[in-house]
């Protein structure tokens, strides 16, 4: 069972999740995980989210409280693949050949 409230924070609203997980399998979850298992859902969260192309790498960055820098350094550890397509390369092409044209 998973239980949802949203909660008022300074930016807007935050979502907190309570997740029910029967004592045998948050046992074998923290060894795996470690004792934060809030943050191993965040960071599971994130990466199925960017992999999946849900979130961008600035949200992941903000889901996990790091920056964009950080959080790609993050995916790559865990071998997800930059989503960068050939129109992000064409328009950071233009961008920069304007960019250098000034």
């Amino acid at each position: 069972m998973v239980e949802r409230s949203i909660l008022a924070s300074g930016k807007g609203k935050r979502m907190d999740v309570i997740i029910h997980i029967p004592k045998g399998i948050e046992e074998q979850l923290e060894v795996a995980f470690g004792r934060d298992l809030a943050q191993a859902a965040r960071e599971a969260l994130a990466i199925e989210g960017y992999r999946t192309e849900r979130l961008s790498l600035g949200q992941v960055a903000e889901l996990l409280g790091v920056s964009t820098i950080e959080a790609d350094q993050f995916l790559k550890e865990r071998q997800v693949p930059l989503l960068y397509s050939v129109d992000d390369f064409e328009r950071d092409r233009e961008a920069l050949k304007s960019a250098l044209a000034e």
